[in-house]
Order: C-alpha cells, then sequence, then structure tokens
C-alpha cells in the first residue's frame, strides 16, 4: 500500500466507490479502504430499488411534520436518478437502470386520504406523485389484487441490478486512478497538523483529507476521530423467486405493510422492503418469520407471487438514521474529514451523494446546498 495519498475513501459501497470515481476524474490522488469485499453489504445486496417518493410506512408513523422536514432530501433523490438514467454509459455496462414508476397501494380510505397528503408534501419539493382511483390504477396495473382500491404513482421511481453496479462503478473508477484495497480494515485514524493517519491492517498511509463512506459502519469509523454520529446499521433481508412471465413493470409497495416488489430482467421477483434479518453471533441470517411475513404481503399485494417459488433470501446491514435525513459535508472540528452518508435509501441517492462529496473534498460548490438536506448544514 502506498504511504500517501490525497484524500481516503473509507468504504466500498456504491458512495464510496462514486466518490473516488468523480475525484479520480477531478484529479486527486484517491485511495478507497473498503474491509470486505466491495459492495458486500447494502451496495451489494440491496433490492436494487430506485426509491423518490417519501416512504408511506414512515410518513404514517411520523407525520406530516417529518414528511416536510425530510422534503428537501427530495431534491438530492431526484438529481441521483438523472446520474442512475446516464450510468450505464458512464461505466460502460447496462446496469439495468429501468424506471417505469412506482406504486404505493392502497385497500382503504384512510390510506388513499395518507397516500394524498403524502403527495402533496411531495408536489412542493418538486416531485410530482399522481394519486390513481381503482379504475386509473386497473388500467396500468391490471396484476394488482382486486382489493386494490387505488395508489400514489411516482413516474420516476424503478430498478437497477446492484450486483452489475458495484462491480462496474469500481471497474470505473479504477481506469479514472483510483487505488481500490479491498479486505483493508481502517483500525484507527488521527488527526494531526497536515491530515490524517490512516492505520489498517495492512499498513498505514497518511492523506490530507478523509472521506467516511463506510455505511452501516461508518459511526465507528467516526468514533475514532471523536466524532459521534446519529447513524447505525440494521439487519435487513431480500428474496428472489424464480423466473414468471413478465407481467410487473412498476415498483410496488403496500399502504398495508412493509412491502417492495419488482421484476428483473430474467422474469424473477426480487421481494423486500425492509423486514428484518436475525443477528447470529457477528453474522447476519436470514428470519423465517421476516421471509413468511414478506411473501405473504407480496402475494395479498399481487396474487400471482403466490404461484411461484422463492430460491434465495440474503441479508445486509443497512445504515440508518432517525429522521431519514442524510449526514453530508465537513465535520464540525475536524478539517478534510467528510461525511458521505445518505440513509435508508442510499442505493438510490449514492450517486448524487458521491458527486456532493466530491465536489466539497475538491473546494467547489456542490450542485444543491446542503442547507435543509444535510444535518451538518442546520
Amino acid at each position: 500500500m502506498q504511504q500517501k495519498a490525497d484524500v481516503v475513501v473509507v468504504g466500498g459501497g456504491i458512495a464510496g466507490l462514486m466518490t473516488a470515481m468523480y475525484l479520480a476524474d477531478g484529479g486527486a490522488d484517491v485511495v478507497l479502504l473498503e474491509a470486505g469485499e466491495l459492495g458486500a453489504q447494502a451496495s451489494g445486496a440491496n433490492a436494487g430499488s430506485i426509491h423518490l417518493q417519501i416512504q408511506y410506512p414512515e410518513f404514517v408513523a411520523y407525520g406530516e411534520a417529518w414528511a416536510r422536514a425530510y422534503a428537501p432530501c427530495l431534491r438530492l433523490l431526484t438529481d441521483s436518478l438523472t446520474l442512475w438514467q446516464g450510468l450505464s454509459e458512464r461505466v460502460g455496462e447496462d446496469l439495468q437502470v429501468k424506471l417505469a414508476g412506482g406504486l404505493v397501494v392502497a385497500r382503504t380510505d384512510a390510506q388513499m386520504q395518507a397516500i394524498a397528503a403524502k403527495a402533496r408534501i411531495e408536489a412542493e419539493a418538486g416531485v410530482e406523485t399522481v394519486v390513481l382511483d381503482r379504475t386509473d390504477l386497473r388500467a396500468i396495473a391490471p396484476y394488482l389484487a382486486e382489493d386494490a382500491i387505488g395508489a400514489g404513482f411516482c413516474a420516476r421511481e424503478g430498478k437497477a441490478n446492484p450486483l452489475r453496479a458495484t462491480p462496474a462503478i469500481a471497474a470505473t473508477a479504477e481506469r479514472a486512478g483510483a487505488k481500490i484495497h479491498r479486505h483493508t480494515r481502517v483500525t484507527a485514524i488521527e488527526a494531526g497538523p497536515e491530515g490524517y493517519t490512516v492505520s489498517t491492517d495492512k499498513g498505514n498511509l497518511t492523506a490530507r483529507r478523509v472521506v467516511n463512506a463506510a455505511g452501516a459502519a461508518a459511526g465507528q469509523i467516526a468514533g475514532m476521530l471523536g466524532l459521534r454520529l446519529g447513524i447505525d446499521g440494521f439487519p435487513l433481508q431480500v428474496t428472489v423467486t424464480e423466473p414468471m412471465a413478465a407481467a410487473i413493470p412498476h415498483l410496488v409497495y403496500s399502504a398495508v405493510g412493509k412491502l417492495s416488489l419488482k421484476q428483473v430482467a430474467n422474469g424473477g421477483l426480487v421481494i423486500g422492503g425492509g423486514w428484518p434479518a436475525a443477528v447470529r453471533g457477528d453474522g447476519l441470517v436470514t428470519d423465517p418469520r421476516s421471509l413468511t411475513g414478506n411473501m405473504g404481503m407480496a402475494a395479498g399485494v399481487v396474487p400471482s407471487v403466490a404461484g411461484v417459488r422463492a430460491l434465495r433470501s440474503w441479508t445486509a446491514w443497512v445504515n440508518g438514521t432517525p429522521d431519514w435525513r442524510p449526514i453530508l459535508g465537513e465535520a464540525p472540528g475536524l478539517p478534510g474529514f467528510f461525511l458521505a452518508l445518505f440513509p435508508w435509501v442510499g442505493f438510490s441517492a449514492g450517486p448524487m451523494t458521491a458527486r456532493m462529496t466530491a465536489d466539497l473534498v475538491l473546494g467547489r460548490p456542490p450542485s444543491l446546498p446542503l442547507k435543509g438536506i444535510s444535518v451538518l448544514a442546520d
């Protein structure tokens, strides 16, 4: 490992890899450190959903005041989706990005009222969610259960293939000049007069600037410098089914409970939505209760799901904050130490999180003002 760099990026998920890519594009000598395999946690093990709407379960649980405080973050997500649309060309590989729209499906009038209230707040932030009645919903989504009485439809939502995205972005970052070290665990970070000394289990290096893009481990990395972050890791699981005939173009949510469902290129269904995995020792295992609950929820919204077999479930640590707002920018009191953390929907927000972080590290004004978006800017 080299002994010096302009910038060290900690974390080999999509935000860290794209930050390294943009920094290398900008001429920085950048080294990325990943404790395991690239994208082995949330970036490569998520369900591949490209989110834009305010999440319905949190809207109902936390209320309109929370939603209005979170709504400015939709600007970052909107711009991130634009970057997603051009990312396949940028990396030279089809990442299977399809933005055919997302549906929050309702069964009751109360759920429809909540969807409408959420849509009004989204509209104020520049995101259009159309409230569909039963007839309009049936016209675009005949695959839904008969008890679906309407939905909120956000046309810009969709999906990408996380198994393709992470390695393709890593290869692009390396071609741009970034040095990537896999299986290299950061053990300590110390601030000094000329920057930071980053100690790892493979050796030490110094850098004028450090980017913490470590996802669920970001709190641990920040703690090495005495910085406490309101972020934690949450164990979630996802399931894929055998292929079925093409029928579901949308990203499907349910107003009844936790669900994200989409059909991928080979016809299989990827089903998730925030169901918890089980922690066993130092690792994660799928929780049978979450599996049956998740599959039951999916079959209740899309009846044809009941006729296909689940093939595989997997787990991942996802980073989350209580208010869902990102932690972006230079850490107070730690000049040159930057945070690149977008909780819960970090796969969707990864490209723009990285673009803004790279701008800040390189001393350029970010594409969006951080005030109202990042908790660090309050």
